[in-house]
């Protein structure tokens, strides 16, 4: 049996163009390579020669960027493999034979990013001590010529290095649907492989059956760059897994152990994403492990300066694109996640480079509109030492180049930014306005019960603090409520464009809000664990207001300890809420054993929303809330 495993140990790069240069050269000696052992889809099978070769498809299939008339279809493996292709029928339900296949070659890219480390969670083998590159190769084929309506049958084939010919499952696959067409949409967000994420899922398939698309409001996993959260983490509930029904997490509650799967999803139903914070890494390290580069990125300026502030870098006349490689290495990027997924584009004003970090798409009557609203997290914390949202380390205030710089925005959405000003030019589309359902999806929240919408969406305010000789005493960060992005700019766009749902997650709860117009707000990331919800009695943690030597007496009224800090009251879910220990209904659904999950029926524009009790495996799963979209006018 041939079943070679490899690791590529990268110990020193200084320079992006090194880690191009690499795979380069790495690229021509994996013909004979498998990387890191496998999650099993298919058996063994058997090359030419009659020799058994361990090669596996490291994900099932699943369907990008549909239209009206064609729709991609993506995989992932650990080969480079000769030749891949996707192979599917033209007659609707029938079986995929030799005879009635069509057959669409597909294009092969080696994704750069994806690495493991010492916390990675691997299966049957040990973890490298530093980050190291883990070869994973994306097959994508466009199938064109669909007709509207018309579901066919599908799979895909890839021949390995040996000559060997894996294929998956036979799925199904369609075009965008026309208007009018009943769709039924799971709405979700923050899956990271939490504890209850596959449960969710299993149970969004049994209770829902297939649905026709997912709409991810962000942070589909915890460290991007980790291959392994994507694939095959050993905990079982892996990125692809759980959303492909071949997912396998024990989950322990206090009523048991049960096993879960997560559901056959993606196979058949096109996922549309918006980047939350956990898809965008920081600075770029061949040593620092990955979990400390997620949590180590800078604003652009920042890294911009310091290239300017090193000689040996610095150099006016250099290639613009070097520099700008270099600062993007040094503040942060989303490069997983731009090689993973195939979205839709927006042509950015005043840019001639299109983007995906958001987009607007047409799914049936469904005008979805996914921004780019996300900052870092850091800790609401004010000891000395804590790096957080309010203050820097007292231990790194000599060094600069260690500060965080507060809850820094990635993607501005101040009014006149960029993205603003694309998202103006959409909200009065034809697409748009002549839509039935008008969705926007981002991951940071408007209106929630939450911990993470403290402090508000701005840019941080740096004031220092310094003793009578010029030293810092403390750096902290102050978020002017007056200049909230989101509440000042953002939502009274949506709202004057007669946006229906605004969606989004990021504080690991479920609550939903109605504004006085009747736009629908809808936080439903209770999927895998939860922060806390804070009404009435709990509150958030914010910055001290009374006098102390590090903050000096500053005093922020509009960091609010409870409720939603923007002024909305919770909506009761209108069928079974849960009960609190008074007897009284709860606003909200902030558990760790009780997992939420929201569905979108377009016939009758309707959102229901179900919650299932993990800790009592064989109950049913309970419809709790439910409304339709719709305007006051």
């Amino acid at each position: 049996m041939v079943c070679l495993r490899a690791r590529l140990q990268i110990t020193s790069m200084k320079r992006r163009e090194d880690l191009t240069i690499l795979f380069a050269s790495v690229a021509l000696t994996l013909a004979t390579v498998l990387a890191i052992a496998l999650e099993a889809q298919l058996p063994a099978v058997t090359d030419t020669a009659g020799d058994t070769v361990m090669r596996r498809l490291l994900t099932a299939p699943f369907l990008q960027l549909p239209t009206s008339n064609s729709v991609r279809v993506v995989w992932f493996t650990e080969f480079e493999g000769q030749q891949h292709a996707v192979l599917y029928g033209r007659q609707p339900n029938a079986e995929l034979t030799q005879q009635n296949r069509q057959r669409v070659p597909a294009t092969t890219q080696l994704l750069t990013r994806l690495r493991e480390d010492s916390d990675s969670n691997l299966p049957e083998v040990a973890p490298p001590e530093l980050p190291t590159l883990r070869p994973v190769w994306r097959h994508e084929a466009e199938v064109t010529e669909l007709q509207p309506g018309q579901r066919l049958p599908y799979q895909v084939e890839s021949v390995t290095d040996e000559g060997a010919v894996v294929v998956s499952e036979v799925y199904s696959l369609a075009a965008a649907p026309a208007p009018e067409t009943p769709l039924k949409i799971l709405l979700t967000s923050d899956h990271q492989s939490k504890p209850m994420t596959a449960a969710n899922l299993q149970k969004v398939e049994e209770t829902i059956g297939a649905v026709d698309a997912v709409f991810m409001a962000g942070d589909l996993v915890n460290i991007p760059d980790r291959a392994s959260e994507w694939f095959d983490d050993a905990a079982g509930a892996a990125f692809f897994p759980a959303l492909q029904g071949r997912a396998d997490y024990t989950l322990t509650t206090s009523g048991g152990t049960q096993r879960y799967r997560g559901g056959a999803l993606l196979q058949r139903a096109p996922l549309f994403p918006a980047i939350g914070n956990h898809e965008v890494m920081g600075r770029f390290s061949t040593t620092v492990p990955l979990n400390d580069q997620f949590n180590d990125p800078v604003p652009r300026q920042a890294a911009a300066a310091a290239y300017a502030n090193q000689p040996e870098l610095f150099n006016p006349q250099a290639d613009p694109a070097i520099r700008q490689r270099w600062i993007v290495d040094q503040s942060f990027n989303t490069n997983t996640y731009d090689e993973l997924f195939t979205l839709p584009s927006a042509e950015v004003p005043g840019s001639d480079r299109p983007t995906s970090h958001f987009y607007a798409t047409t799914f049936g009557d469904i005008r979805l509109v996914s921004l780019f609203v996300t900052n870092i997290w850091r800790r609401p914390a004010v000891e000395p030492d804590v790096r957080g949202r309010f203050q820097e380390s007292l231990s790194a205030l000599a060094n600069p180049v260690a500060w965080g710089r507060g809850q820094h925005i990635f993607e501005p959405i101040r009014e006149g930014s960029s993205q603003y000003q694309w998202l103006q030019s959409e909200l009065t589309s034809a697409a748009f306005q002549q839509a039935r359902y008008k969705i926007v999806m981002l991951h940071h929240p408007p209106h929630s019960l939450g911990d993470n919408i403290v402090p508000p969406f701005t840019d941080p305010v740096a004031l220092y603090d310094r003793r009578p000789d010029g030293s810092l005493r403390a750096v902290r960060y102050e978020y002017p409520i007056r200049d909230d992005y989101i509440i000042r700019d953002l939502v009274p766009l949506l709202e004057t464009a007669g946006v229906d749902l605004v969606l989004y997650g990021h504080s690991h709860l479920w609550n939903r809000f109605v504004s006085p117009t009747g736009m629908h707000f809808l936080e439903t990331s209770n999927i895998g664990n939860t922060y806390g919800a804070f009404w009435k009695t709990d509150s958030r943690q914010v910055p001290p207001t009374e006098a102390s030597d590090i903050f000096n007496g500053y005093q922020q009224a509009y960091y609010v300890a409870q409720g939603d800090p923007n002024g909305l009251s919770p909506i009761v879910p209108t069928i079974a809420p849960l009960i609190d220990e008074q007897g009284e209904p709860q606003p909200y659904l902030a558990s760790s054993e009780i997992t939420a999950f929201s569905i979108l029926t377009t016939d009758t524009g309707t959102v229901s929303s179900y919650y299932f009790d993990t800790r009592e495996p064989n109950s049913e799963v309970v419809k709790f809330d439910e409304f339709r979209l719709g305007r006051i006018s």
